[in-house]
């Protein structure tokens, strides 16, 4: 195969576009052609109003908001990745996390994805063809018991969940697959080892040995960039990856120390 990679033609849904790996993937999606719907709660100041949804995806009402737009604004979906998920759960491990706190991770990080694939993954099988990308984590291989319990679990539920969907829509045309980040140096990852060079009394560049010591180290030496997981979700969503279906790819500088 030759030429350079491209979505040209394609229809493309990316959930949580706007910060971070999200807005990356937005942002290389358009640039390769593809032509890109993403949503977020409130629409910021520097994305053209023709690309956004305003919903809030934690709600069965905004995850129908926006498959909704999907079909009056595209006529359908080539592409879905589901970039959305965090966790505001609290540190403390177990014991920390009451009702509110479970059923926040998993509005967050699994149902917004089964909601939006329900309403958007027949018309794939319609058509024949099609791409989804569950984004997971690999907490859901080396969960934080002080803090990411909730979060973890919930991305191993969705990671169960589309190896559960790359099964059933295979046959049909549809390829499912799941890319795992480790540690990727966000905006608000960066903030976050501000904050813990700030405690520890130390400079930035400590606050970031503290986040690779607490995820027992990176081999590589530093976290993913969002362009970096941008770039592997592209080749994924693309046709030079047309038989690649039902398995995870681990983005995460070695930190996972199997295979």
């Amino acid at each position: 195969m030759t030429g350079f990679l491209t979505l040209t033609g394609k229809r493309a849904l990316i959930t949580g576009g706007t910060q971070g790996a999200g807005a990356a993937t937005v942002a290389l999606f358009r640039d390769l052609g593809a032509q890109v719907l993403t949503s977020a709660r409130t629409q910021p100041a520097d994305l053209p109003p023709e690309i956004f949804v305003a919903a809030d995806l934690t709600r069965v009402q905004g995850c129908e908001t926006l498959a909704e737009a999907v079909q009056s604004r595209m006529g359908g979906v080539d592409i879905i990745v589901h970039m959305l998920g965090g966790s505001t759960a609290p540190g403390g491990g177990f014991a920390a996390l009451g009702e509110a706190e479970w059923q926040a991770e998993l509005n967050l990080n699994l149902l917004p994805a089964v909601r939006l694939d329900r309403a958007l993954v027949p018309g794939m099988v319609a058509q024949g063809s099609g791409v989804v990308i569950h984004v997971t984590s690999i907490q859901r291989l080396l969960p934080l018991p002080e803090a990411t319990t909730g979060y973890a679990s919930a991305k191993a539920a969705l990671s169960v969940y589309s190896k559960s969907l790359s099964k059933e829509v295979a046959p049909k045309g549809v390829r499912v697959v799941r890319v795992a980040p480790g540690w990727i140096e966000t905006e608000a990852s960066v903030r976050l080892a501000e904050r813990l060079a700030v405690e520890a009394g130390t400079d930035l560049a400590g606050g970031k040995q503290m986040i690779m010591q607490s995820l027992g180290g990176i081999p590589l030496g530093r976290p993913s960039t969002p362009a970096e997981v941008a770039n592997l979700i592209a080749f994924l969503a693309s046709d030079r990856a047309g038989s690649i279906t039902g398995t995870e790819y681990v983005i995460d500088g070695g930190t996972v120390p199997t295979a």
